[in-house]
């Protein structure tokens, strides 16, 4: 898989990831999809014992079949430091260079992570979206901002997650009677395709799929510490 030189540094200061982050947000685009949605890459991300790389894993996900096309693992040494909201100067680094592993280019990418459920509108989804320019899917298991009332306990069932009166995403019930999951646009997708594909890819987990077999690969990777 090519994608095009990144913009931007990633020997940066925090204030200066900031800036970056804003900067890049004004090109987060929101768009319903009209194309057949099949190959999708899960990404999730995990780190060596020592805490000195990121280990980036891909599966990509044929909706259709329900079968794994493709899998892969990158480590990357570790430049950034651990503040929350800038969690992507962290780990995007080594997904694109697990990323650049696919044979096949994904329909979505999904991200174990937010997306436009962010304090300045660019989770790690944003950035890989923009920076791949894929259609691209935030699927978090916890909140990072934003309120919601919980939604009903049947499989399914959602709520908006608001920031003051702006809807930044979706709250989502992807099991009976388990705790929900906050999904967000990160690029090029609406709201409502996104949760269509969350739930497109449930087997019967909370995490869709495509991420959970993506933080089974990396934690393999992370216990196994082959490097």
């Amino acid at each position: 898989m090519k994608f095009l030189k990144s913009p931007h540094r990633w020997d940066v200061t925090p204030k200066e990831a900031v800036q970056i982050q804003r900067e890049l947000a004004q090109k987060v685009v929101f768009k319903k999809s009209n194309k057949k949605i099949c190959y999708i890459a899960g990404v999730d991300m995990a780190f060596t014992k020592d805490g000195k790389k990121c280990i980036a894993a891909v599966v990509l996900w044929n909706s259709k079949t329900q079968q794994i096309v493709e899998s892969h693992i990158a480590l990357k040494e570790l430049k950034f430091p651990y503040i929350p909201g800038l969690l992507s100067f962290r780990e995007v680094p080594a997904v694109l260079s697990v990323l650049k592993k696919l044979t096949k280019t994904p329909d979505v990418l999904m991200c174990d992570g937010q997306g436009y459920a962010h304090p300045r509108r660019f989770g790690i989804a944003c950035h890989l979206g923009v920076l791949t320019n894929l259609p691209s899917i935030g699927c978090g298991k916890s909140r990072l901002i934003g309120t919601y009332k919980e939604p009903d306990l049947k499989r399914g069932s959602q709520s908006v997650l608001k920031d003051k009166d702006e809807v930044i995403g979706t709250v989502l019930r992807t099991r009976d009677n388990v705790k929900p999951i906050f999904v967000s646009v990160g690029h090029r997708l609406d709201l409502d395709t996104a949760v269509k594909i969350v739930l497109d890819c449930g087997q019967g987990f909370r995490l869709p799929e495509p991420t959970r077999l993506a933080d089974q690969l990396a934690g393999k990777k992370k216990r196994n510490q082959i490097t």
